[in-house]
Parts: structure tokens; sequence; C-alpha cells
């Protein structure tokens, strides 16, 4: 690529021969066309890199890497940002799917606000057969004007039925502004932690339309490592030693972290006091949740479904499916 794009797109993938097609098809017939593709194998062993190989020779805005090990999905992602270009800067995932103007739609939406540092688009579950499962309006106030608000909604409100927090990870971001934060660590809910961090420093935007179709299956990460310390072992294979990186040590890293992004962020000491505040709130929250009678939040399968929704209709290649 002779010019700099305007926007940047990681894929980090392991062992995704299953949707990684379906997922890059989708990237590529994005209606939005100024950007370059830095699609990264982890080490894998099925036909992945076969598959990205395939892809690169087909569109010059691809570069491919291979890593020779698995070095943990944590450093991975990190992997594809620092190989970027662009002023913008986005995730993608090789197991969802995007409709054609969502990056159109979450770039014209960061235009229109420069005060915003993140756009994204509402979320909907499908499985592994491209249905919706679940779809439901985003319910944080991350775009909220005051930085301990957007905080204090990301702690209090994450249980709420479309608040699948980590997923704003996944929106259009810029890229000056990821590289004043911490990188994404692999502690237990390191996902969470990182987006508090990002939050600190900046609105986030919502386009009001299910454009982002997150895939939901066996081998997701999430559903693929069910325990705390093996959620860290799969951002990070040095968290596998459990004497030096205990269940606890890595929850205590957790609760941690938020008071650590608090003290790094760009705050008055006014902001910094409320945000704290806030974190303690929601640290008891926490305990007395556990207390007997309460219960947590309901699973997926409670929180209902859209059934007009149609990947087929607004995702590029699925036209034949």
């Amino acid at each position: 690529m002779t010019t700099r794009p305007r926007l940047s797109i990681g894929l980090p993938v392991y062992n995704g021969e299953q949707y990684l097609a379906q997922s890059l098809d989708a990237v590529l017939g994005q209606t939005y066309t100024d950007f370059e593709l830095i699609l990264s194998s982890n080490a894998s062993t099925d036909g992945t890199d076969d598959i990205c190989r395939a892809y690169a020779k087909q569109d010059p805005r691809i570069t491919f890497y291979r890593q020779e090990r698995n070095i943990g999905a944590a450093p991975h992602h990190d992997f594809v940002f620092r190989k970027s270009h662009g002023e913008l800067f986005k995730w993608a995932s090789g197991d969802d799917l995007w409709a054609r103007d969502l990056v159109a739609r979450c770039v014209a939406l960061l235009d229109e606000h420069p005060d915003a540092i993140l756009a994204h688009t509402f979320t909907a579950a499908i499985d592994g057969e491209d249905k919706v499962i679940q779809a439901l309006d985003y319910p944080l106030r991350t775009d909220a004007p005051d930085a301990p608000e957007r905080l204090r909604s990301m702690l209090f409100d994450g249980d709420l039925p479309g608040a699948i927090r980590a997923d704003d990870f996944y929106g259009v971001i810029r890229a000056d502004v990821l590289r004043r934060v911490t990188p994404h660590d692999s502690f237990y809910h390191a996902d969470q932690v990182f987006m508090a961090e990002l939050v600190l420093h900046g609105r986030f935007l919502e386009v009001p339309e299910w454009l982002y179709f997150r895939r939901h299956h066996d081998g997701r990460a999430l559903q693929a490592n069910p325990t705390i310390s093996s959620w860290s072992r799969n951002l990070d294979p040095r968290r596998s030693n459990k004497l030096i990186h205990p269940p606890a040590r890595l929850v205590a890293e957790y609760i941690w972290g938020y008071f650590a992004a608090v003290r790094r962020a760009p705050l008055s000491a006014a902001e910094r006091r409320a945000c704290n505040r806030h974190i303690r709130s929601w640290l008891a929250s926490r305990v007395t949740r556990r207390l007997p009678g309460r219960s947590g939040p309901p699973p997926i399968e409670d929180f209902g479904a859209v059934d007009a929704l149609s990947v087929r209709a607004v995702v590029a290649g699925q036209e034949g499916s």
C-alpha cells in the first residue's frame, strides 16, 4: 500500500478456519474502503493460514503475518495494532460479521463528534448458522460528557441486557488515544478494565442499529475458557503457572486494574475522587450480590431476540448462502 490509509483494521486469529472466510468477506465488503487489514495467525494448526494467504493474494489492502508460537490473545491483539498506520483503528474477530456500512457509519459519527474517541453499533448475537438469537439496545452511558459517569455506568450497568461491555472493544477507535492507554493485560476480566481506562479518555458513541453480529459458539474464547485460570491463560500463556498466578491474584489484579486506570487517566483531582468512589461502591455491591437471596444477571437466552433481523440481507458475502 503506497498511501497511508485513514483506517487500520487488525484481525488476530487462532484456529479460526470455520468462520474466518465469512468474517473476511464481511470486512472486505465494507462500503468504506480507505483501510488496510492487518491479518495475523497466532501459530494456528488448522487451515487458518491457508485462508489468510489466499485472501492476502487477492486484496492488496491485506498484510499477513504468522506468529511462530502462540503468544496469547492479548499480546496478539496488541501486535496487530502496533503494525497499523491509520489515524483510526478497529479490531476484528474471525468469528463475527459486520453489516456492509458498519465502518462507514462509525467513521461518519467520529467525524461529526471530534470529542468522541470510539464509535460502534448495536450488537446482535448470532449462532453458528448465522441466525440472530439476541438483539437488544445498548444501555450503557458511555456517551456521557462526564468521565466519572461513564465509568459508573460501565461498572454498575454492565449486567443490564444488551450491555456486552467487551464489544465496545470492536468499535472504531482513534489510534492516538489507543497509544496512550496501557495495552490489554491478561488478568481476569482484563478486557473490561482496558475498556474502562479507554472510556476515561473520552466518550463512546453508538450507531443505534444492529450492524455488528457477534457469534456465539463452543469454540469462542468465553465458552472455551470458563474458569478464571483458563481465561487468563488464553490471554497470555505466561499465566499458566498457577503457583505464580493463582486465581486470587488474577482477581486482585482485576480489581486493582480499575484504580490504576483512574490514576493514569487525564482527569482532574475531583474526577479522580469521584471515579474511585464509584469503584469502591461497585466492589461493595459485588460482595452484597453473593449474599443469600441475591441473584446474578440472567443468562443470554432470557434476554429475547429480534427475528426480523437478517444477516444475509446486510452482510457482504452472504448473498448466496
